[in-house]
């Protein structure tokens, strides 16, 4: 399956709680999406998430569902290593 990450904005300071990240977890799973997981920025206004999906689209259904931001998604394919390999994901 794909793996995607994803920028999203937010308008205020995000305060994840349980009951709203099991929702979006039902959500993304009824459009075929996982969230793999999430880097926070330091002011809690930006996140980037990393997700395995069939399809951007899918991945904005969800947000949208969700009432999420999905502000870039881009796919990604590989990574590089501390050592400076490359590797398939």
């Amino acid at each position: 399956m794909p793996i995607f990450m994803v920028e999203r904005t937010y308008a205020e300071q995000l305060e994840p709680s349980f009951e709203a990240t099991d929702g979006i977890n039902r959500i993304n799973a009824q459009e075929g999406v996982r969230w793999l997981y999430s880097f926070l920025s330091a002011d809690k206004r930006k996140t980037y998430c990393l997700y395995e999906a069939p399809s951007p689209e899918a991945i904005r259904t969800a947000a949208t569902r969700a009432g999420l931001p999905a502000d870039v998604i881009v796919e990604v394919t590989g990574r590089v290593l501390p050592d400076g390999a490359s590797a398939d994901i």
